[in-house]
């Protein structure tokens, strides 16, 4: 069962991932990543990324089409099997126009060593209001 410190620390991983990408901090995702981490961002047209090395590129062939800002919030939490946390967790990134998109996080995250760290993201848009 994960703890009160476990929960607050995988919150706090997901979080830095927005400070971090908007400094270009990519020498700081280590703390983020494990290093073959698997970025799935094929439903925005990236493809699936795999390692920190090639998300990092990807990021910087983007230029000016990345966002400003990217904004994560309503982070659930949930213990899997064998340590492994599966989290939810919704995003939003302002453009430098102005636009802001939405996306869905799902990810995987695994105690690596003393920390936590995503071993595999999946972004997912969202382009389609609620339809009941």
């Amino acid at each position: 069962m994960l703890s009160a410190d476990d929960r607050f620390a995988i919150t706090d991983l997901i979080n830095l991932h927005g400070h971090l990408t908007d400094n270009g901090d990519f020498d700081g995702w280590p703390a983020l990543f494990a290093e073959d981490v698997v970025y799935d961002v094929s439903a925005l047209g990236g493809g699936v990324l795999v390692g920190i090395p090639a998300c990092r590129d990807a990021a910087l062939a983007l230029g000016d089409n990345n966002p400003v800002a990217h904004h994560v919030t309503n982070i659930v939490v949930n213990e899997v099997a064998d340590g492994t946390v599966r989290a939810l967790s919704k995003g939003f990134g302002v453009m430098t126009d102005g636009t802001v998109g939405s996306v869905t996080y799902e990810d995987t995250i695994q105690r690596i060593g003393a920390g936590w760290k995503i071993t595999h993201r999946i972004v997912r848009p969202r382009r389609t209001p609620l339809q009941p």
